[in-house]
């Protein structure tokens, strides 16, 4: 079962009324924009993202629905608005980027806009904490080497939170949990060479150009190990992701 198959059957024949994306990409856009709604809002704060997903979704837009580019520190973003149903995707830790250490902040600005239901959608940490076996070492490694390098080149990396801090957050803003579940998560080599291909991607920007040469070779040696590695367990079991469904207090 695929996360957005979860969300699905958690809102069973609940009508999905009007929908906001509070953080969209090309997934979450290409399945809500297949719902039946009254109308459809994504937000993005990425010009990139939003490039994508206007390529992506394309001829399903309606004259109703709308691609907003906007930063949830903004007050004025969507001020006043109401929608039945809001989805989080991942919003949690790709806020990082764009407004570091607003997440709690960012579920009490949502609070007001959910209508019904708000479903949360994210990603327990896995560059800290233990990690007990081959398959969550290297894991764990791709990510340290891929945020140690997105800071070398001036980014600031995702910061993922637990399902637990969310719970306790949802609580503190306003909000009741219906629903709460982990799927644990096996990473293949698409996730391997895509991690590591964006590390890839922001060598050119380092200022010490030895050191970025150094990190490219890492990089195949790493790629190579855990190709190897994802081969032999058949992926790399490691962490998961989680889906939370709730509800605003009245």
């Amino acid at each position: 079962m695929s996360l957005f198959d979860h969300v699905e059957m958690l809102q069973r024949d609940r009508p999905w009324g009007r929908f906001l994306d509070a953080g969209t990409g090309v997934n979450s856009s290409l399945w809500s924009t297949g719902l039946t709604t009254e109308s459809w809002t994504g937000v993005t704060a990425a010009p990139g993202h939003a490039d994508q997903v206007r390529k992506v979704v394309g001829a399903r837009f309606r004259p109703q629905d709308r691609l907003v580019l906007g930063n949830w520190t903004d007050p004025n973003l969507l001020q006043g608005e109401v929608h039945d149903t809001v989805v989080a995707d991942y919003l949690i830790g790709a806020v990082e980027g764009f407004a570091p250490y607003f997440q709690q902040s960012l579920l009490r600005r949502l609070r007001p806009m959910t209508g019904r239901r708000l479903y949360v959608i994210g990603l327990d940490p896995y560059v800290v904490g233990p990690a007990e076996t081959d398959e969550a070492r290297m894991v764990r490694r791709i990510g340290r080497f891929r945020d140690a390098v997105l800071m070398l080149a001036d980014e600031t990396p995702y910061r993922e939170y637990p399902a637990e801090w969310v719970l306790n957050a949802l609580a503190g803003g306003g909000f009741k949990v219906l629903s709460a579940r982990r799927f644990p998560n096996r990473y293949k080599a698409k996730w391997v060479n895509g991690q590591l291909d964006m590390t890839l991607r922001r060598l050119p920007h380092l200022a010490d150009q030895t050191l970025a040469q150094n990190f490219r070779e890492t990089a195949e040696v790493i790629r190579k190990q855990a190709l190897e590695l994802c081969e032999a367990r058949r992926g790399l079991r490691h962490g998961a992701d989680y889906v939370i469904a709730c509800e605003p207090v009245t």
